[in-house]
Order: C-alpha cells, then structure tokens, then sequence
C-alpha cells in the first residue's frame, strides 16, 4: 500500500463537482457513503504495480510506518467521526508522508496537501498569521469533508482519489469517454498523474494492512486503564477522549520528523 499532486484539489470542493457533474451528464448526487474502498485481488489489475512500488519505497514507507501511531490516531477518529472508510488515512501517507509541515512546489501544503483557495473553501484559515493545513486535526476534517463530497458525486473511492489527485474535472471527462464508471475501465483517460496516484494509494494500503495483519497474531497486551474505564461512553466522549490521548503521541511524531 502512499507525494503530493501539482494540480491537487483546483476544481474543490461541492460547488464546482456539481458544475462538473452538469456538464459531463454521467455524474449522480446524493450517493450512499461506502464504508470500505474495494482494492484489488492479490492476482488482480494493477498488482503488478503495487509489488513493484512496494519493493522500490520499502524504506521509505518502513520510515513513514515507524511514525504513524500519532497521526494515524487524529485521522482515524475524524474518518469515523464522518463515517468514512478508515483505509483513507493511506491518502495522507502518499500526499505528505504524513508531514505536516509538507509543502510542493505548487503551495500545496500540510498531511492532506491542501491548496490555499481549496482550505479557505473548506473552511480553513489561511493567512500571514495561521495556516490551519498543518494543524492536523483541522486539516484533516478539511480533507473528510472533501472526500466526502467527492464520493456523493463519483460514487467510487478509486474515481474520488483520482479527483482528489487532479480536480474532478478529468475523472468526469474520462466517464464520458470510458462510458464506464470503473477505474480500471476508464484508467486510460485519466491524465497519468491521477491515475498513478491511484495505483499508489492501493499500494501503500496494501503495505500497512499487511503490516498491521502480521501485528495481529501477536499477543495483544493489557489493555490501558484510559481504554478499560471508556466502557459505556458517549461517541462524543470517545472522540474528545480520542483527541486527548493522541496529542502527546503527534507531539513526538512532530518531533521526530522535525515540525
């Protein structure tokens, strides 16, 4: 199973999906949220990709891996929060690394790489004084929204991270000429960019889940006090009891990658 797109998120946000959506006439709204992102079978399309960008960023994603503990927690308590699919968190990792001081060439900036115009349309500040794209858990609560959003109009999570990647503009042109709504189908109208952003998404997933499966048949240790005493809370409490137990883990993941 993850640097961040020159173009990410020109055409943002609802407003301009729904225009997209008017002109290209294969778009529908008001889709129902998939809470899980369909990857590929172990023998499927686009695994030869994924053995490939595995082997050659093992390093790299073993570095990204070894800090991901206090992201991870912010972003997975937003992605529930929004009832989103956990496996999104990856999109971070291949963005920004998971840096939230990261910044391309173009200005985009933060874990979720956000453009400026992008971040004030989500709701985000961004000025001389503050930039909230590298607060982690208000950009990633920009970028939930966003995605969110992107998934009501595409209705396909590999079609919502190629728009993500370049703008849902070409995802809707590359519909209309594949007359198909398969990623897999259509791949080859999308500007290659977005379509490697995708296969590199798949990728990095596959890296962490397998990681974390081969974790799993380890004993687990006790569980916390903080965790055994949460039994019969609120999903408000747990979320603000979320938000408090991981901002000491981000404090140390800041510092270890030098934000």
């Amino acid at each position: 199973m993850p640097t961040a797109a020159d173009l990410v998120h020109q055409a943002a946000r609802s407003g301009q999906v729904a225009r997209y959506a008017a002109v290209s006439g294969h778009v529908e709204t008001s889709r129902s949220i998939q809470k899980q992102i369909e990857l590929p079978l172990s023998n499927g399309q686009g695994m030869t990709f994924v053995h490939n960008y595995i082997r050659q960023n093992d390093d790299v994603l073993y570095v990204v891996k070894q800090r991901s503990e206090g992201p991870f927690s912010i972003i997975d308590s937003v992605l529930d929060r929004y009832d989103l699919p956990e496996e999104l968190k990856y999109l971070a990792v291949i963005e920004s690394q998971l840096k939230p001081s990261a910044l391309s060439r173009v200005g985009a900036r933060g874990p979720w790489q956000l453009m400026p115009g992008t971040a004030h349309e989500l709701g985000l500040k961004v000025n001389r004084r503050a930039d909230d794209r590298v607060n982690y858990y208000k950009s990633t609560v920009a970028a939930a929204k966003y995605l969110r959003d992107l998934h009501r109009e595409f209705g396909d999570w590999l079609l919502v991270l190629a728009a993500y990647n370049g703008g849902p503009r070409p995802v809707c042109r590359a519909i209309r000429k594949a007359h198909s709504r398969s990623f897999w189908v259509l791949q080859k109208y999308l500007p290659a960019e977005s379509r490697g952003h995708v296969k590199k998404f798949i990728a990095t997933a596959y890296y962490f889940e397998e990681t974390a499966a081969a974790r799993r048949v380890v004993k687990p240790e006790p569980e916390p006090a903080s965790v055994a005493a949460a039994a019969g809370e609120t999903d408000n409490d747990k979320f603000q009891r979320l938000m408090k137990e991981s901002a000491q883990s981000l404090r140390s993941s800041n510092e270890l990658v030098g934000n």
